[in-house]
């Protein structure tokens, strides 16, 4: 099972990006968020998942774990193929969509071409009932978040976003702390959360 390919990227096409590693080329197919970060010659390192069928074995490769985390929720959404999945995250980022299944923005999913409402249903429904746990009111009040921050709708949603990307609430109240939340919208504060993360 792979876990990322790093190499020199060869070349890139339609949601395909080809890694070159000690002369084996692997085509992953991947997203145009993605794709925004490859250039031709330049080293890469993707995050991989697989699909292995009984007439294919495809490679799906992606820039941020966080967007690979997508893909794997999505297409585990009965009906979710890995193209609807890719579709879909090439009109959203890992974070647009983690907000989008968090406040129930079908808006934000049907962008996405070959996606229509009952598919964005499908996939709010299915995705915030598996992370319910881990997203519920009791989980993002944290006495952390609460007592630093106080009750706030945006950054309640910002906070569920944020666990269903992976992160703990351990993680999150920190970085919380260290911004102007209270008067950013939602999007606002994932972006300036993940960016303190990355450093």
């Amino acid at each position: 099972m792979f876990y990322h390919i790093e190499g020199t990227v060869s070349e890139i096409g339609q949601n395909l990006a080809v890694i070159d590693c000690g002369g084996i080329g692997f085509a992953l197919n991947t997203t145009v968020n993605t794709l925004s970060y490859l250039r031709t010659g330049e080293k890469a390192k993707l995050f991989v998942s697989e699909s292995v069928k009984e007439d294919a074995f495809d490679l799906f490769g992606f820039y941020t774990k966080s967007e690979k985390r997508c893909f794997d929720m999505l297409v585990s959404v009965s009906g979710i193929g890995p193209k609807a999945a890719l579709s879909i995250l090439s009109a959203n980022t890992p974070e647009g969509l983690a907000l989008a299944i968090g406040t129930n923005n079908e808006k934000a999913l049907t962008v996405a071409p070959g996606i229509g409402k009952k598919i964005a249903q499908r996939v709010i429904l299915e995705l915030k009932d598996k992370i319910s746990a881990d997203i519920s009111p009791a989980t993002v009040q944290t006495p952390t978040v609460s007592a630093a921050l106080g009750d706030s709708k945006n950054i309640n949603d910002a906070v569920a976003a944020l666990v269903m990307l992976g992160y703990s609430n351990s993680e999150i109240a920190p970085v919380l702390k260290e911004i102007n939340a209270a008067s950013m919208t939602s999007e606002q504060i994932i972006k300036s959360v993940l960016k303190k993360m990355v450093r």
